[in-house]
């Protein structure tokens, strides 16, 4: 395990064999030694001790709450089941803390900075899996309301039996080098307004392998051309539920022909320039911190 797959490692069993059964799934949520992570708004609930972990509550906590939620499950640890619920509807959060020590509800980014990576994973999981049930809860085929089956790993059309699987949308992220530069931008919204230049990225395309959408990507962008795509590792990124492939390309040209709509900014920076960038030494280049995978993208091309 890498520090670039913060939001990875997670331990739990995803029950693939215990999925089988919805009477067991359904006596499993009931069952007073079961755990439930509750998320507000996806934010997450942790301690406030000097090293935070996650807090799980119990069915009797989450019955007091008076909430119409189906708890979604996660996994087994231990012979354990841990389910996920999704308290949204709460105005005050605070009810949803369990009365056992201080606790706080901390949004997604800011807990994995300072979680454990194996909570950082579980927390991944849960905020990805609840997304999806909270925006895909009518069928697409009929417009019919559907329900939860496989404690969450699908849903199912009352109407008409269509499945539905929770979605996985694929990023490529590459840094592209030229000898001793490498090439970043910045994309507008929310890189433009921290200032912070990153390595390129987008979405795949149905029926394209990683290497074309590398090389359509950084065309689109940047306009350069690509070649020798390698991959290097992955990330999972729960906003909302995306795979982020990191991978290393060699340019073939290098002259920038920047897409002015979507990048605000596309250059060149020297290795030197980005050492110093990384050790937080350079006022002129501000890169991605350690929770996001360009961060290690670029730190390994760095260190080559």
């Amino acid at each position: 395990m890498t520090a670039a797959q913060i939001f990875a490692g997670n331990p739990l069993d995803r029950g693939e064999t215990e999925r089988r059964d919805e009477n067991w799934i359904r006596l499993a949520s009931l069952n007073g030694d079961s755990r439930f992570l509750l998320l507000w708004k996806f934010e997450a609930p942790l301690s406030s001790e000097r090293n935070p972990r996650l807090v799980w509550s119990t069915r009797p906590h989450l019955d007091s709450l008076g909430l119409e939620t189906e708890p979604v499950l996660l996994g087994m640890m231990d012979g354990v089941p841990h389910f996920a619920a999704d308290v949204s509807s709460l105005e005050d959060p605070t009810r949803a803390l369990s009365s056992d020590g201080d606790a706080a509800f901390v949004d997604r980014r800011s807990a994995a900075v300072i979680l454990p990576t194996s909570d950082a994973g579980i927390l991944c999981q849960a905020a990805a899996q609840l997304s999806w049930h909270t925006s895909h809860r009518f069928c697409s085929a009929c417009g019919q309301q559907s329900e939860i089956r496989r404690g969450g790993q699908m849903r199912r059309c009352v109407r008409c039996g269509a499945l539905h699987f929770p979605r996985t949308d694929p990023v490529v992220i590459t840094v592209v080098s030229s000898g001793d530069q490498c090439l970043l931008g910045q994309s507008r919204g929310r890189m433009t307004r921290l200032k912070t230049y990153s390595c390129l990225a987008g979405f795949m395309d149905q029926g394209e392998s990683i290497e074309e959408a590398v090389a359509r990507e950084i065309m689109e962008e940047a306009g350069i051309r690509v070649k020798d795509v390698r991959y290097c590792f992955s990330q999972p990124w729960p906003f909302p539920h995306t795979l982020m492939i990191g991978c290393e390309a060699t340019a073939a040209t290098t002259k920038i022909l920047r897409d002015e709509e979507e990048m605000e900014d596309v250059r060149w920076f020297h290795k030197d320039e980005v050492r110093l960038a990384l050790e937080e030494r350079n006022p002129r280049l501000l890169l991605p911190g350690p929770i996001a995978i360009a961060h290690h993208l670029i730190k390994r091309w760095a260190a080559s």
